[in-house]
């Protein structure tokens, strides 16, 4: 260690100040030291720095009469150190990147100031200094190396850093050959001051960059160490290896200079200049299958997808060239999608007879949503198959480094990695470094150094590696994969490649990147590159690799001529998890019975209130639990959360798996639904649902972080592998659905479409205008009726707890299987008339339309018709007002519309009586105007048919509670008025 004299009280001096206190002292005591107090004047002085003046003329090292450049943050962290290893608070503030220096320009920092010891001293003392030195210039390559390593395959050079060179340690050409301790270094116990640094160079400054010293476990960061010191990060490949590899780059390069050339203009997204994804691929799937993993979900971008769907997937290249040549208009009209968004199945036997099923996600052109989706079906296999451990199934997401630095999404994904209801045992990031993103280079896309850095907010690796070195992949692709098996983390390996093309096929990318593709045109594809290397090596001949190159063609061709082919049939892959389960329109439908005997309720309502003995709930919770006793008893009605609660315990108890996701849910947002308990001495859990019977499905029920996108995602991609269960997700208002706004877009309202692929996800959203203002009253009921169509999706708002306790029943009971989404109550959670009977939820079921059996027909002048907790306060004010000619009739179910339900509803009403839509939100939102659409100016052509609404407003509500409660007034007024 170096012997620079720092008294103990002066480490904890500054260890106990703030980063920002202590620089903003240290910069006073430079200009002036009689600026600042004596103890801190004390403290700078014994740093042996001396203040401006004093320093200038020994580190007066000048480039054209200026002064140096000040040092890199390595260099100034260095000097903050004091002699028992403790960092000062500005240290630690820069090693923690709280504080950002300038990198100093090569050739211009200042070396590290000499301790007197390294002055004329021999003997035990020179020896500890020199040692110390080369110490500190390991950690340097450790840390810094990576912004030295030859990741790019385009050659630009990278700038020096002084920190990497000897000299910056005062180490001297006489000490290269002088031996060191290396007890640090994997490998022999002392090496040459050369051997060490041609050791560290090899490891961190070759074709491979790592960043792993900002993680905080030292046996992580040990386990990296030994792995790659050990074997100067550079894997051992024998000619099998290395022809393997090769005939993966020709087969990729190949596909795509086929394409090109048959298919002359049309769009593919090219994967050439990252031809090496199809090897690196093959080498992590290989070792995945040595790790005896079973399942492997992959998702991706547009760009290489077909490369990959062909050559890793397995998807026959029939099929491939038949949507190229869009053969079959007939069978995709309204629906599909273009051919680099689909998906596919397969399953692989690896080079050591393991079996592995491969699932690539279809996957729309907005990039990175896809990437929950992956985790959670891989989550879902998992919980399937009993895999609580996370060690038989992983998932790879392909990026693209334009998308991985801009997109939310990402930081979302990256979050849920290692939260316990979300974890899958660590994913691999693979980012296509193309070093541009459309028109747009790195110094517009992204103000960090790596599209890589933002996942510096795990503990993770990150490589960095030459795409053009397919042996230097094969060592990186090794590494992650054993590191994510030991640690059971994420991992990203990015792989700098190049963009031969433009964005596509039909783009001039010289339009905006001139210089970047003139470099790129005279550059040989990569799969040439490594040729030329195997040809060097003598490990293949010319003619063994055209022999390659030419049987592929020759295979492309005949795939070519069967798909063109009048007999050609589209192979039916229906089958599997889903053979059961139907999309399609909802009246072909099988309804089922979702009634469940009395004293099966009663039985589940008293296990539902059970504890622990010794479990002491808050005062509150026990008084809420009594209530659930009264209502198993008879004495109190079910209200919303009983009936909820009911619904999930039955089904749990019937063999499906139910899990609910969502900000608060636990406790439920407006503290109804208390699934899960907490002991208020020790703070230990309870969840009732979980514990009602030996054999029951597992019940799972989560608070997520306050994310939509990825949380929304996950659970979507869940539901895609259950389709026999209950898989709900829960925002905390419903306002807040709108930041999922993609999920819905893109995967949930259109995937049956666009991929024929179901999903029974329930989507809860708290609704309802009572005076909270704009940001939390409407779930925006009018966008998901404006992307309903063809009976994509199922909306309801129930509005008693036996609605919602059949309707969540119906959804897992019936064979049929949309995304339901369900506006759910704020102020009915609690609203004395809305509760249900225990004979309710043991007989009848989901009602889409609720008539009014109050008001004999014939009486009746005025319908009003409505859905949700506006129905209670259009009774009030009937009641009110003493009016015996107004029916009030709850449509419980909006899309699919029930046409037929409201025909029969109001079968007994005189035709030409008026009917009132009734709404609380504005006229431009809610279900007014879908209501207009689908049935013009005559309800079942009987009834003409207006709105009272809210004003058409861009806001959905006011912020004024008294407000609101005037617009209230005045639309209930409006209602009953003829």
């Amino acid at each position: 260690m170096t012997t620079i004299d720092v008294p103990v009280d002066a480490v904890d001096l500054a260890g106990s100040a703030s980063p920002e206190f202590v620089e903003e002292m240290f910069t006073a005591w430079q200009t002036d030291p009689a600026s600042v107090p004596a103890d801190w004047r004390g403290y700078f002085d014994t740093l042996s720095w001396g203040p401006v003046a004093e320093r200038a003329a020994p580190h007066a090292a000048s480039h054209n009469g200026h002064a140096a450049e000040p040092v890199g943050e390595a260099h100034l962290a260095s000097e903050l150190m004091t002699p028992d290893g403790i960092a000062t608070a500005r240290a630690v503030a820069i090693a923690n990147g709280a504080v950002r220096l300038p990198d100093a320009p090569a050739g211009e920092a200042k070396p590290l100031p000499l301790p007197t010891v390294a002055t004329g001293t021999a003997g035990e003392d020179r020896v500890a200094f020199l040692q110390d030195r080369v110490d500190q210039l390991v950690r340097a390559f450790r840390v810094r190396g990576h912004l030295m390593a030859e990741i790019d395959p385009l050659g630009r050079p990278r700038p020096g850093l002084p920190e990497l060179d000897p000299s910056f340690y005062h180490l001297t050409e006489d000490d290269l050959d002088r031996t060191f301790s290396t007890d640090t270094i994997e490998g022999p116990q002392s090496m040459t001051l050369r051997q060490i640094i041609k050791r560290l160079r090899n490891t961190y400054c070759r074709s491979i960059g790592v960043q792993f010293m900002h993680m905080d476990d030292l046996r992580v960061r040990q386990w990296l160490q030994v792995r790659m010191e050990g074997c100067e990060n550079r894997i051992q490949l024998d000619r099998e290896q290395q022809l393997r590899i090769y005939r993966q780059m020709t087969t990729a390069a190949v596909f795509e200079e086929f394409i090109q050339k048959r298919f002359l203009g049309a769009k593919s997204f090219s994967l050439e200049g990252s031809e090496t994804l199809v090897p690196l691929l093959d080498m992590a799937i290989e070792r995945a299958a040595s790790h005896e993993i079973d399942d492997v979900v992959l998702a991706m971008a547009h760009r290489g997808r077909l490369n990959v769907l062909a050559n890793i997937m397995g998807k026959s290249a029939q099929r491939i060239f038949r949507e190229f040549a869009d053969l079959d208009p007939e069978l995709h009209v309204g629906r599909g999608d273009v051919k680099y968004h689909l998906g596919h199945s397969t399953d692989r036997t690896a080079a050591n007879g393991h079996d592995v099923h491969l699932t690539l996600c279809f996957n729309p052109s907005h990039l990175e949503y896809v990437n929950p989706v992956a985790i959670g079906r891989l989550r879902a296999r998992q919980d399937r198959a009993g895999d609580r451990s996370r060690q038989h199934g992983m998932t790879i997401l392909i990026h693209g480094d334009a998308a991985f630095a801009g997109e939310g999404v990402i930081q979302e994904t990256l979050n849920l990695s290692e939260l316990d209801a979300y974890r899958v045992g660590g994913a691999l990031h693979v980012v296509v470094n193309n070093q541009i993103g459309f028109t747009t280079g790195p110094g517009e896309a992204r103000s960090c150094t790596y599209a890589t850095d933002v996942a510096k907010m795990l503990q993770i690796p990150i490589f960095h590696v030459n795409g053009e070195d397919p042996e230097a992949v094969a060592q990186v692709v090794a590494l992650a994969m054993d590191f994510r098996r030991e640690f059971q983390r994420d991992v990203v390996i990015d792989m700098y490649c190049f963009r031969r093309r433009g964005h596509n096929e039909a783009d001039e990318p010289a339009f905006t990147q001139p210089a970047l593709y003139r470099v790129i045109e005279r550059r040989p594809s990569v799969h040439q590159s490594y040729l030329e290397k195997l040809l060097a090596l003598g490990e293949v001949s010319r003619e063994e690799a055209d022999r390659i190159a030419d049987e592929h063609r020759r295979r492309l061709d005949e795939e070519l001529s069967a798909a063109k082919r009048d007999d050609y049939t589209q192979p039916n892959e229906a089958g599997g998890l889903w053979a059961l389960y139907v999309g399609g329109r909802e009246r072909d439908a099988v309804e089922v019975d979702t009634a469940v005997p009395r004293d099966r309720l009663v039985d589940l309502l008293g296990r539902l209130v059970a504890l622990p003995e010794g479990f002491q709930p808050h005062p509150k919770i026990a008084k809420f639990l009594e209530g659930r006793q009264q209502m198993a008893a008879g004495a109190q009605s079910l209200d919303w959360s009983a009936a909820e609660a009911l619904a999930l315990a039955t089904l749990a108890t019937q063999g499906m798996r139910v899990r609910l996701s969502g900000q608060d849910s636990q406790r439920g947002t407006f503290s109804h639904r208390h699934a899960v308990i907490h002991d208020v001495v020790t703070d230990e859990t309870w969840c009732s649902l979980e514990h009602l019977a030996r054999d029951q499905a597992p019940v799972e029920i989560y608070n997520s972080p306050l994310s939509e996108s990825g949380v929304l995602g996950f659970e979507y991609g869940y539901s895609l592998d259950c389709p026999d269960g209950l898989v709900m997700w829960e925002a905390q208002f419903g306002d807040f659905v709108n930041v999922a706004q993609v999920v819905i877009d893109q995967f949930i309202v259109s995937a049956e479409d666009k991929w024929n692929r179901l999903s029974g996800l329930v989507m809860l959203l708290p609704h309802g205008f009572e005076g909270q203002g704009p940001e939390h009253s409407s779930a925006r009921l009018e966008r998901f009726l404006s992307q309903a169509a063809r009976d994509n999706i199922q909306i309801v708002q129930p509005t008693t707890p036996a609605q919602m306790f059949h309707c969540l029943r119906r959804q897992v009971l019936r064979m049929f299987r949309k995304p339901l989404v369900v506006f759910t109550p704020k102020s009915l959670l609690r609203h004395p008339e809305c509760v249900s009977t225990l004979d309710a939820l043991a007989a009848g079921g989901f009602q889409k339309v609720i008539g009014d059996d109050s008001i004999p027909a014939a009486n009746v002048r005025r319908i009003l018709l409505c859905s949700g907790k506006v129905a209670y306060e259009l009774e009030k004010r009937r009641k009110d007002l003493g009016r015996d000619d107004v029916a009030i009739v709850r449509v419980e179910q909006l899309y699919p519309l029930p046409k037929a339900e409201l025909e029969r509803v109001l079968g007994g009403y005189t035709s030409g009586t008026q009917a009132v839509w009734v709404q609380d939100e504005p006229e431009n939102m809610g279900a007014w105007r879908f209501m207009r659409i689908h049935f013009g100016e005559k309800l079942c052509d009987r009834f003409p048919l207006v709105g009272v609404c809210r004003q058409a407003a861009a806001s959905p509500a006011t912020g004024s509670k008294k407000s609101h409660d005037l617009e209230q007034a005045e639309l209930l007024t409006a209602a009953f008025e003829e």
